[in-house]
């Protein structure tokens, strides 16, 4: 495995490898294509993928950490710290902000999107959804301890395994129905004509989970999910890093900005290393 990383690492460094399907990009690509349209939004389908305004933020940052974290022996506290201080300005919630700042950080109790929004490479992580549950509540609660925000991030998590290991959309639906009572029956045709900007798991989580079983594919789960307005880019994190499990593959018109996007540390240092590892086609 050692040397496999490094020969993926020396191939990245000549810029001959990651095409979309090699690298986990779903939350990341989301995220950025979600960040133009988080404080302008859009109720269409029909927009631009990348703008001016494409940005990675806090979710992705925090998506990379959960990467490092399960790398490096699961201190997400750590991991969180770590990458959140090294990279500040990258628009986390007031909860969150005070949390990274703070000398002696303890958890909030926060229901926030925040612990749903970074748990995607929990899923393809584990080898079973009783580990998965397991991790992703010990992702979420050295912040989000709320019962909500460990829900969401359990729930987020378990789509993208479930999706992962070949479930289709009626049993991932089914599960996650049935597991957290979310109310996947509404369709966002429905939900979107009246849908606000809702930071919180419960009010953000099933919207995306139902973006993604509306979709036929990577890109029109992320633009169906922005395409709902509110907290665009957490919302198509969430349902991308579902679809991306689901339909493994992201275009490469998607993946080749995300790659210019990202820097060059978190690309060779955690992102790369994750992926070679984890994402078996």
């Amino acid at each position: 495995m050692i040397l496999c990383l490094k020969k993926k690492l020396q191939e990245y460094n000549a810029g001959k490898m990651m095409k979309g399907k090699d690298c986990i990009f779903g939350a990341i690509a989301g995220d950025i294509i979600g960040s133009a349209y988080e404080f302008n939004n859009t109720k269409t389908k029909d927009f631009e993928l990348f703008t001016n305004d494409s940005v990675f933020t806090d979710d992705s940052v925090l998506t990379i950490a959960t990467m490092y974290a399960l790398m490096s022996g699961g201190d997400y506290e750590g991991a969180y710290l770590k990458f959140a201080r090294k990279y500040p300005q990258k628009g986390y919630g007031a909860g969150f902000k005070k949390w990274m700042e703070s000398e002696n950080p303890k958890p909030y109790n926060s229901f926030g999107n925040g612990s749903a929004m970074r748990v995607s490479p929990i899923g393809w992580f584990c080898d079973s959804i009783g580990e998965v549950l397991a991790e992703a509540e010990m992702s979420a609660e050295v912040t989000h301890n709320h019962a909500e925000g460990i829900k969401g991030a359990q729930a987020a998590a378990a789509a993208v395994f479930l999706a992962r290991t070949g479930k289709n959309k009626k049993e991932i639906k089914r599960y996650i129905v049935n597991k957290f009572g979310y109310n996947l029956n509404r369709t966002l045709d429905q939900i979107r004509p009246t849908y606000v900007f809702d930071g919180t798991c419960q009010g953000s989580v099933p919207e995306a989970i139902i973006a993604f079983l509306e979709s036929t594919s990577y890109e029109s789960a992320v633009r169906l999910a922005v395409s709902l307005g509110g907290d665009s880019d957490t919302i198509a994190a969430i349902a991308g890093g579902i679809a991306e499990a689901f339909y493994m593959e992201i275009p490469e018109k998607i993946s080749e900005v995300v790659r210019t996007l990202m820097t060059p540390d978190l690309m060779r240092e955690v992102i790369i290393p994750f992926s070679a590892q984890y994402k078996k086609l």
